[in-house]
C-alpha cells in the first residue's frame, strides 16, 4: 500500500507538471508554425530544446532515458518533435488535470466536514453532492475513500500513458536509434575500459600503500627478532609477539583489498543481505525494501553493491538527511532506487563519487538518473541489465 501511495504521489506530480507543459505546448503550437515559416533554424532549435526538457522529464519519471537525436537541420528531421508538440498541447493539460483531480478530490472530501458550514447556503459545497447538513458531511469520508481507491489505479495509469506516448513520439526513428546505439556501445566500452583501469589502479595503490608497507614492517620485525635471538634469546619473545601482530595487521589489510574486489558477503547472503549490512553501518537511518529480487551474475551484483555503498556514503557525508530508503527490485532488469530526505541540490559534476557510479553503471550498459531538486528530496535510480 505504501508503494501504491508513493506511485500516486509521483504520478500526480508528473501529471501536474505535464498539465503546465501541455498549456505551454498548446500556446507554442501556432507560434511554432509561424516561426517555422519566418525563422526556421531558430524555431527548430527552440523546438528541439523544448522537446529535450520533456525527454528529461519522462526519463526522471520512468527511470529510463530517451535517446537524444541530433538537433534537426530540416523540417523533416523535426517531424516527430512537431507531432509530440501537437499531441501534448492538445491532450497534456486534460490528462494532467484528470490525473491530479482524483487525489485532490479525496483530500477535499476529507476536509469538507471542517468547512462546509462556512460556505454560503446558496452556493453549498458539491463534492459530489451538495453538502447542506452535518449528516451529509458525515458521509464525506466515505466519498474520500472512494476517490482515493480510484486514484490508486487511475492516476498512475494516466502517468504511464502520458510517458509512453511521449517516449514513442520523442524517440528517434529506427535508423537514427541504430546509430545512437552504436555510439552508446562505443561509449560503454570506453567506460568499461576506464572503470577497469581505475579499479586496477586502486587495487595497485591499496596493495602498494597498505599491504606492502605492512609486509615490509613484518620483515623488519623478523630481522630484529633474528638479531635478538643471536644476542639475547630471552628478550626475543616480545619482538616475536610484535611481529605476529604485524602479520595479523597485514592479513587484515589484504582481506580488505579482497573485499573491495568482490565482497564475500554477496556470495554468502546475496545482494539484499549485503545491502542490509551496508545500511546497518550507515550513519543515517535507512530502510530497505525488496521486490521480486533474484540472483544476478556476480559482476552485476558486485556493481550494484558498490553503487549502493557509494550512494549511502554520499547520503551520510553530504545530504544532511535524517532518513534514507533503498529499494531493490528485478521486474526485468535490476533496479536500484536510493532516496533521502536531505537538502537536495546534488550535482554530478561537483565530485567524483557520482561520476564513478555512472562510469560503473555505463560499463554494464545500464542507466542512471539523479533527481535532486534544491530543497530535496534526492532520488538516485540505477538500472543494470541482467541478460536472459
Amino acid at each position: 500500500m505504501r508503494k501504491r501511495v508513493a506511485d500516486v504521489w509521483y504520478s500526480a506530480r508528473y501529471l501536474l507538471v505535464g498539465a503546465v507543459t501541455g498549456f505551454v505546448s498548446l500556446f507554442l503550437l501556432p507560434v511554432m508554425v509561424v516561426l517555422l515559416l519566418v525563422a526556421r533554424p531558430s524555431a527548430l532549435r527552440w523546438l528541439h530544446d523544448w522537446a529535450h526538457r520533456e525527454r528529461l522529464r519522462v526519463a526522471g519519471f520512468t527511470g529510463a532515458p530517451i535517446p537524444e537525436p541530433a538537433p534537426p537541420e530540416r523540417l523533416w528531421d523535426a517531424r516527430r518533435e512537431l507531432a509530440w508538440l501537437a499531441v501534448h498541447g492538445l491532450t497534456g493539460s486534460v490528462v494532467g488535470i484528470l490525473g491530479v483531480a482524483l487525489p485532490a478530490s479525496a483530500i477535499n472530501a476529507v476536509l469538507v466536514p471542517a468547512y462546509w458550514w462556512a460556505v454560503p447556503e446558496d452556493d453549498p459545497v458539491t463534492s459530489p453532492y451538495p453538502v447542506t447538513s452535518w449528516l451529509g458531511a458525515a458521509f464525506m469520508p466515505l466519498v474520500a475513500l472512494g476517490y482515493a481507491l480510484l486514484s490508486l489505479w487511475f492516476t498512475p495509469w494516466l502517468g504511464r500513458l502520458q510517458s509512453r506516448w511521449s517516449r514513442a513520439l520523442l524517440s528517434p526513428p529506427a535508423g537514427a536509434r541504430l546509430a545512437l546505439r552504436v555510439a552508446e556501445l562505443t561509449a560503454s566500452r570506453a567506460a568499461a575500459l576506464e572503470a577497469h583501469g581505475a579499479e586496477l589502479r586502486r587495487i595497485e595503490r591499496d596493495l602498494h600503500d597498505g599491504t606492502q608497507n605492512k609486509l615490509v614492517a613484518v620483515a623488519m620485525h623478523l630481522g630484529i627478532v633474528e638479531r635478538a635471538l643471536r644476542r639475547d634469546p630471552a628478550v626475543a619473545l616480545p619482538m616475536v609477539l610484535k611481529a605476529q601482530d604485524a602479520v595479523s595487521d597485514a592479513l587484515s589489510g589484504l582481506r580488505g583489498v579482497v573485499r573491495s574486489i568482490y565482497p564475500p558477503v554477496l556470495a554468502e547472503r546475496g545482494l539484499d543481505g549485503a545491502v542490509a549490512g551496508l545500511i546497518a553501518s550507515c550513519g543515517v537511518p535507512c530502510g530497505l525494501s525488496v521486490e521480486n529480487l533474484r540472483r544476478a551474475p556476480a559482476a552485476v551484483e558486485s556493481a550494484a553493491y558498490f553503487v549502493v555503498a557509494e550512494a549511502l556514503t554520499n547520503i551520510a557525508k553530504h545530504s544532511g538527511a535524517t532518513r534514507g530508503e533503498v529499494h531493490l527490485s528485478a521486474p526485468g532488469d535490476l533496479l536500484l532506487e536510493i532516496r533521502d530526505n536531505g537538502h537536495g541540490g546534488a550535482d554530478e559534476e561537483a565530485g567524483t563519487g557520482r561520476t564513478g557510479i555512472r562510469r560503473r553503471v555505463t560499463a554494464f550498459d545500464g542507466t542512471m538518473t539523479l533527481d535532486s531538486p534544491a530543497g530535496g528530496p534526492t532520488t538516485l535510480r540505477v538500472t543494470l541489465p541482467l541478460g536472459s
